[in-house]
Formats: structure tokens, sequence, C-alpha cells
């Protein structure tokens, strides 16, 4: 079953009676607190950003909010009598509703009193999307990247016109240049228009009748370009970096789209990353856990010296402070946690072998307080 959509003052965090400058300040705080932009590749930030969006829209508006406040959701839905009833200066037409949806399904979807969306006008570009991948040390110290992609670019011969130099297109007749086309018909309920992009020129207004021979008539060819890519210090695997204007050019006057990079950072053999903390394991023998010993132990910034105590335990995890990651928007680094793990070895000679009886002789339990403890934590429960 669908989810259902919660409540849109709730959504925006005020109350029922809330004034339009109390519903515009909650929508803009929270707009720039979930905004896609401040939250890249969140997709629960993107959804939440959509829901205070159309919470948005409909609180602001007059209109929309007095069918809300009447019907709920399906007053504003448009696909409900809401939207149906609009066309009639907001009527409930109750029962009619079934009739609305018989006619728009046979007039192409366009209901009574609307039209189809006007698709002559300008129209922003599609967006592109790449990947580039990088090391650990450059996600962590940020690195410029040179990536070379295709899109399609206005046709130099003809201006993006896409009629032959010395050529103009032609105003289509069928729509008189409008792009759009107009059916009228009478129903029950009065007159109605059903608005459609023309067949002829497929809404473009304009028919080329001798196209450019570089771009086919298209207007448009497909070239390669390059694009060094600055990628900051700090940023995540999976995280997008967006470049505006980079994507396709726009369709008629209209802006271009935008580039979207997910950067992708390849798996390190020592670190691994948590938030803007690095961590990693490094083993030690039986002798420097117990003995002590200055350990040789890799950052990001190179190699330093780190002394661990004698009876050091194996999982002990020790703080490199400001060796983490930088940080994304800001001063500052994380800091490096370093896990030793006792490796037992697996391969003694004999002499090792008798050695180390010796030790066990010499020590009995005094010397092993974990193992002490527990032991006397067991005569005492079991009653030993």
């Amino acid at each position: 079953m669908p989810q259902s959509k919660r409540d849109y003052y709730e959504v925006l965090g005020v109350s029922r009676d809330a004034g339009d400058a109390e519903i515009k300040k909650a929508y803009r705080k929270l707009a720039k607190q979930y905004h896609p932009d401040m939250n890249p590749g969140d997709k629960d930030a993107e959804a939440k950003f959509k829901e205070i969006s159309e919470a948005y829209e409909v609180l602001s508006d007059p209109q929309k909010r007095a069918r809300y406040d009447q019907f709920g959701h399906a007053g504003v839905d448009p696909n409900g009598f809401g939207s149906a009833g609009a066309g009639f200066g907001g009527f409930d037409f109750g029962g009619f509703s079934d009739i609305f949806e018989t006619f728009e399904s046979f007039f192409g979807g366009a209901g009574f009193g609307r039209s189809s969306r006007s698709r002559t006008g300008p129209q922003k570009g599609a967006d592109l999307k790449y990947s580039v991948e990088i090391t650990f040390e450059e996600a962590a110290f940020g690195v410029e990247k040179e990536i070379t992609m295709s899109r399609h670019e206005n046709c130099t011969k003809c201006g993006g016109s896409g009629s032959k130099p010395g050529t103009s297109p032609v105003t289509c007749k069928r729509c008189g240049g409008t792009g759009q086309i107009q059916h009228r018909h009478a129903t029950a309920f009065g007159q109605f228009i059903d608005v459609r992009t023309c067949d002829i020129c497929r809404g473009e207004g304009k028919i080329i009748t001798d196209p450019c021979p570089e771009c086919k008539g298209m207007g448009k060819v497909m070239k390669t370009f390059k694009k060094k890519i600055n990628i900051p210090a700090g940023i995540d695997d999976g995280q997008i970096i967006t470049s505006r204007g980079d994507g396709e050019p726009g369709v008629r006057g209209g802006p271009p789209g935008d580039l979207f990079i997910t950067v992708n950072v390849k798996p390190h053999p020592i670190f691994r990353r948590q938030g803007y903390d690095v961590v990693c394991e490094i083993p030690i023998t039986f002798v420097q856990a117990a003995l002590g010993a200055e350990l040789e132990v890799p950052t990001l910034d190179g190699k330093v010296r780190y002394t661990i105590p004698e009876g050091t335990q194996t999982g002990t995890i020790f703080r490199l402070k400001n060796k983490g990651v930088p940080y994304l928007r800001g001063n500052g680094r994380g800091d490096q946690y370093v896990k030793v793990e006792i490796e037992v070895p697996k391969k003694l000679s004999e002499k090792q072998k008798e050695l180390l009886r010796q030790f066990a002789e010499l020590s009995g339990d005094e010397v092993y307080e974990q193992r002490k403890g527990f032991f006397d934590k067991m005569k005492d429960a079991l009653g030993m």
C-alpha cells in the first residue's frame, strides 16, 4: 500500500492558523537545512526537501490552502476531485469525478477548462552525470582531475538554427507558428478546449526546409570536451560535485543543464575511514606487548614513532590527534586511531617452546590479572 502523506502543517512545523509570514519563515529555514546542495548524495534529505516544497506550494497559495483545509490532501491532488473542481470555481462535484476521468481519458488527459503545458518556450538543457575515481589520499587532501566527456553543443556552421547557412526556417502553416493546435468540443458542461502540440512542427512553430549539412537539421552536434575538476579535501566516497551550466545546452534559448560528478574513493590497504577519523590496525609481538616498545606507525602524513607501554593488551586503541582527514568545510582535521593486535606465533622451535614452558612455570597465574580475576569470579559464582 502507498505510504500516506504527512499533514502539511506538521511538515513545516506550524499551526493551522499560522499566517503567511510564519509559513514562509518556516519553509526557508527547513529548505536551507535539507537543500540537496547542502546535503549531496543524501537521499533522505532530498526526500525531505521535496516534502517541504510540496507543503509550502499548497499552504502559500490561499486557494489551495482553503481546499486543503476543507478536503485534506484530496483537495489539492491533481488527480483527485480538488483539481477537477478547481476548474469550476472550487465547486465540489462529488459523484461527477468519474465523468471527469472519462472525459480526460477520451480527450488526451486534459481536464475541463485546462490545457496541456506549452512546450514552445525556453527549456533548460538536460543534466549530465559522470563518475571519477580517486585514491584515499587524494580524497583526504584534495586533488585536481581532468575529465573527458561528450555532450551536444550548438552547431557552429548554422549557429544552432538547424538550417543551411543562408536560409531560415519557415513558419509552420498548421499552427501559425505557435507550436500548438486547439481543438474545441461541446460537452454537457460547456465548451471544452483541448490544446495539443502541433504534429507537423512538433511544437517548434517553425519548419526547416533546407537542413544544415553539418548537423542534419538538428542544430546541435556531439562534441568531446575536457574539464578540470577541483575535488576538495575531505570529500568522502559517493559524494557529488555539481558543476553548474556544464550539462547539455538549453532548448530555444533556455539555460544549459548541470554536470553532476560522483566521486568514488578507492579502498586503502591500511587505513579505514570513519567520518573524518582514520582507523588502522598494527600487529605486535607478545614480547613487545609485555615489555613495551617503540612502534613505527603509518599515517596520512608519513610514518611517526609511537611508544606503547609494557603490558599492552590486544585490542588496545591509541589516538593520534589531528592525524585524520581534513574537514570538508572548515579548518581542522579528524584523528587517527591505532588498534594493536597481539600476534601469536604459529611455528615455534623446540627451544622456544621449552623457554615458554619455563616462563609459564615461573609466572603461574600471578602475572595474568584478567585470568586470575576470571577464575576468582568463577569460584565465587559456582561455589568451588
